[in-house]
Order: structure tokens, then sequence, then C-alpha cells
């Protein structure tokens, strides 16, 4: 099941260590089976508030994920960013090929019915 890092970067003013991370972090997460899905995009807010940029690294599953965010590779340019853009960044695993949403309600129906 694939798995998928998300960074929620706030804007940051260019500085020399945010584009050494950007050079160095694709040698980091290659290694895990790693590819940038959407890297500084444009992107458009249809709800809420969203400043700043999108970044999503794709991975064949969470364990690859996992263990490229540990890498030493990988906490060792980590510093380069994080002392310049303040962000939020998640690892979550995906939905499997032929994923059904309507179990989902299924699951929440039932939930309700059984808090009443």
């Amino acid at each position: 099941m694939p798995a998928y890092a998300i960074a929620h970067l706030q804007e940051a003013a260019p500085h020399p260590e945010i584009i050494e991370y950007v050079e160095r972090i694709p040698a980091t997460f290659e290694p895990y089976g790693g590819r940038f899905l959407v890297h500084f995009a444009q992107h458009e807010v249809k709800e809420g508030s969203w400043p700043g940029s999108v970044v999503v690294i794709g991975f064949p599953g969470i364990t690859e994920a996992r263990a490229w965010w540990d890498s030493p590779e990988y906490q060792e340019i980590a510093p380069l960013r994080s002392r310049h853009i303040q962000g939020d960044i998640i690892l979550v695993e995906g939905v499997p090929d032929g994923y059904d949403p309507t179990a989902t309600a299924k699951s929440l129906r039932e939930a309700l019915r059984d808090e009443r």
C-alpha cells in the first residue's frame, strides 16, 4: 500500500541552506523508492486557508517512508530546512487498490447507531 510524506511549508526567504537541502533531498529518498509527486507547485485554495507551499513524496509503503525519515542521510540534511522554514510534515498511508469508501461510511453509520 503506498504511503506519502506530506509537508505544508510556510513561506520563507531564499537561503543558501534551503537551496542545498533541495539539491540533496532526492538522494535521501530514492533508496527507499521515494519520488516527488508535488514539489512547491502552485496550489488553489478551495476552502479555508493554506499559506505557503505543499510537498508530497510518494513511497511504496509506510515502512519505506519511515525508514527514509529516520535515515541518517535525511536527518543530516533536515536542519538545513527546519532552520529556515516552519511547517507541518506528516507520514500517511494511502488506501489499498480497490478501496471502497462505502465500507467506511457503513462503519461510521454503525458507530452512530451504537451511540444512540
